[in-house]
């Protein structure tokens, strides 16, 4: 056997032993399966971004969901702290109270003077 023939036979050894390591080392690392309905790739994924606010403002007691999350439509994403607005709505609970007994008062005091009025007459 010439020096040839054992230059290119130990030169295909090291290449398929290569070959045989680089794909032994992608099977045992590449990422493991993933569950059914998420897709893998690679590239630039583009979004459409939503604002989100609230109707009132106010503080916030507690949030339902962190960064990333998947949400839909209804789901509840923060809890407000409503002790502040309790106390607002039952100080207008107790004004309109207060209101209706001035229109009865007024309503009495009306009738008294009509009364008066035909006694008068």
């Amino acid at each position: 056997m010439n020096m040839f023939d054992r230059k290119s036979w130990l030169l295909g050894a090291v290449a398929i032993a290569v070959c045989a390591g680089g794909y032994f080392g992608w099977q045992t690392l590449k990422a493991p399966a993933l569950p059914a309905g998420i897709a893998s790739g690679n590239g630039r994924v583009e979004a459409t971004e939503v604002d989100i606010a609230a109707l009132a403002s106010g503080r916030i007691a507690a949030i339902a969901v962190k960064e990333g999350d998947f949400v839909h439509k209804g789901d509840l994403l923060v809890q407000m702290d409503v002790v502040q607005l309790n106390a607002a709505k039952r100080q207008a609970e107790a004004e309109l109270r207060r209101a209706g007994i001035g229109v009865e008062t007024a309503n009495a005091l009306q009738a008294q003077a009509e009364a008066q009025l035909r006694a008068a007459q």
